[in-house]
Parts: C-alpha cells; structure tokens; sequence
C-alpha cells in the first residue's frame, strides 16, 4: 500500500510539474506573439498618427520586446522564437528609422549648412552632428541605418559635388567603424550578410560617381 501511494504522489507531482511547463510555454508564446503582432499593426498605422504619436508607441514596443526576450528561455521551440524576435526587431528597426526621418522638419531647414544637410539626409535630422557620435547605432538597426544610407547616396549620386562625395567617405567610414564594435555585440549573421551586400554596392559606386564628379569640376574650371 506504501508503494501505491509512492507512486500516486509520484504521478501526482509529474504531472503537477508537466502542467507548470505547459502554462509557462503557453505564456511565452503569446509574449512573443503579441510583439509581433504589435510591430505587423504598425505597417498599417497612418504615418500622421505615428508621427504624432511615436514616443507612446516606441515605449510599448520597448516593453513588448523585453518581455519576448524574457520569456525566450520558456519557449517550446527556442530557435524559432528567437527567429521572430529577430525579425520583428529588424522589421520595426527599418519603421523606427523610417517615421524619425519623416519626423525631421527637412533636410534643407534654414541655418543648417550644407554639409549638416547632408548628414541629416544620409541619417536622419540631427542624428549625426559635429561630434561625430555613432553611439545611437547598434545591433537592432545598423542594418536599416546602412539601407538609408546607401539608398540616400544612390537617389542622390548624380547630384553630389567632389566635397559632398568626400563627406560621404568619411560618413561611410565612421559608420564602418562604428560596425566593427556592433558586431561584438551580438550583431546577426543574417544582418551581417546584408550589410555586407550594401557595402559591395556602395563601394562600386562611390568609385564611379567621385571620379565623375571630380571630371566634371575641371571641366567647368577650363571654361
């Protein structure tokens, strides 16, 4: 009789644990489920409305994503939770850059030099000052803030004077560099990968357009 109860109380307890189990899954999915579903919603939200209202909304997906990554450790299926934090992160990284470079007042606000234009163009308004302080680039959205960048340079490749190219280079080659301390933080190989692919179209064309430039400067100097 001692041993039937031993193991009743065994049974007992294993399945009291195994329902613990289901129940901290269950919570973890839905933790990551509903950062997901947050950032996918923002794709439809008005962009007046984001704008307006982007402090509120970047503070709720802050605790939404802490609470995914906080509740990685009791998913189901690890790596694939890990996977739609990842994408989620890169997906709302791309609209953060997107509504704060709508944000800006404009590129060509008055008192603000051309070269200060410039950079607000390449990275947002005011992201990058005299100070050259690439700390607010990091593992989450370097990826996106390359994206402006190269697409910025290409919309405007043909418009650029030799200075403006050489500001560029040196835009570029802090940004590199700024890269080089973000891949020891955990920087993605997925993300890696991509970067690596927009520095190869970038490269290409800087050469080009530079050398152009600098062509067309003393052609206009013989005149």
């Amino acid at each position: 009789m001692k041993n039937t109860f031993m193991v009743v109380g065994t049974a007992l307890v294993a399945l009291g644990l195994g329902s613990c189990k289901n129940e901290k899954e269950a919570q973890a999915e839905k933790s990551i489920e509903t950062v997901v579903v947050y950032t996918d919603s923002l794709d439809r939200l008005d962009a007046k409305v984001a704008k307006e209202n982007w402090k509120a909304i970047d503070s709720l997906y802050e605790i939404r994503i802490a609470n995914a990554e906080a509740a990685l450790q009791d998913a189901k299926d690890a790596k694939a939770a890990q996977d739609k934090i990842d994408a989620s992160k890169t997906k709302y990284a791309a609209l953060k850059t997107n509504v704060e470079a709508q944000m800006t007042v404009a590129t060509d606000k008055p008192g603000a030099s051309p070269k200060q234009q410039l950079r607000n163009a390449l990275f947002g308004e005011g992201k990058i000052g005299d100070d050259m302080n690439f700390d607010w680039v990091n593992k989450d959205n370097i990826h996106s803030v390359y994206q402006q960048f190269v697409h910025t340079a290409e919309d405007n490749k043909d418009k650029y004077s030799r200075e403006d190219w050489d500001e560029v280079k040196l835009m570029y080659e802090a940004l590199d560099s700024r890269k080089n301390t973000v891949e020891k933080e955990g920087l993605s190989s997925k993300d890696n990968l991509k970067i690596a692919g927009l520095k190869i179209k970038f490269a290409a064309m800087a050469k080009v357009n530079r050398v152009g430039a600098k062509s067309e400067e003393m052609e206009e100097a013989k005149k």
